[in-house]
């Protein structure tokens, strides 16, 4: 497991487009150690897609200033006992520093969107694209990277093509602490992705319950995240159960 954790308890809540934002970290706090702002699209490309999907009823952050709208955001964070982290999407990578640095200054974490698959972002580089270029994600988080943020990538398994530990490898020899990994029905690549890095390992994906928190943590994941129903007080107080018992820490709440 990694060394250095960058939230605790080690329980996520995960990104929710158009959804996730400061009231809904707040909310959330009281049960996770870290909350995933975003996704927000940062660039006109990214963005362009952004409104394709909201015109098809999808939900999403379209606010006139994204970089603004950040720093806004984790403004409203800055009395909650929670750990920020903002997720971003750009075709471009010098809006990707720009919100790093704001991210910097706000001491939240940058996760680059390398997980989306709706067709409208993949269609101007966003997204899952990045996974298949390895290449320009390594841009992007070694960007980030030298203005001194926390950053990491949320990324997906099953990508024809993809080898997430590889990427994994890549990512961290650009600067990266931590990859979210979407592990959809492979959960054992929670397990490579692990044993090819000493990044921050973040399962996501189905987390539930107690057994599914055991079986991430059993594959080695340092932490797993919460996504769907991440406003849901039920599940959220199952889920931190199961996560203080895994990784023993029931003594500390």
């Amino acid at each position: 497991m990694a060394a250095n954790a960058p939230f605790t308890p080690p329980l996520a809540l995960a990104s929710l487009s158009g959804e996730a934002d400061a009231d809904w970290a707040r909310a959330g706090a009281a049960y996770a150690g870290a909350a995933f702002l975003g996704g927000i699209a940062l660039d006109a490309d990214s963005r362009a897609a952004a409104r394709e999907l909201v015109a098809r009823d999808r939900s999403e952050f379209l606010p006139d200033e994204p970089i603004t709208f950040i720093d806004r955001e984790l403004a409203a964070l800055g009395d909650v006992p929670i750990q920020p982290a903002f997720n971003v999407r750009s075709a471009t990578v010098e809006p990707v520093a720009e919100a790093a640095r704001v991210c910097r200054d706000r001491d939240t974490l940058l996760e680059i969107n390398a997980h989306c698959r709706q067709d409208e972002l993949c269609a101007v580089g966003c997204g899952e694209t990045l996974l298949r270029d390895r290449e320009r994600l390594a841009t992007y988080v070694e960007r980030a990277a030298e203005t001194g943020v926390t950053v990491g990538a949320k990324v997906r398994a099953e990508v024809p093509g993809v080898d997430l530990p590889v990427l994994a490898r890549d990512l961290e020899a650009a600067g990266a602490a931590f990859v979210h990994v979407d592990a959809m029905d492979s959960e054992p690549v929670i397990a490579d992705v692990a044993d090819a890095t000493d990044l921050f390992v973040i399962a996501n994906n189905g987390v539930r319950d107690t057994e599914t928190v055991r079986e991430y943590v059993e594959y080695g994941a340092d932490a797993v995240s919460v996504g769907r129903p991440s406003d849901n007080p039920t599940v959220l107080e199952r889920v931190r159960a199961a996560v203080d018992r895994e990784f023993g820490l029931e003594a500390t709440r």
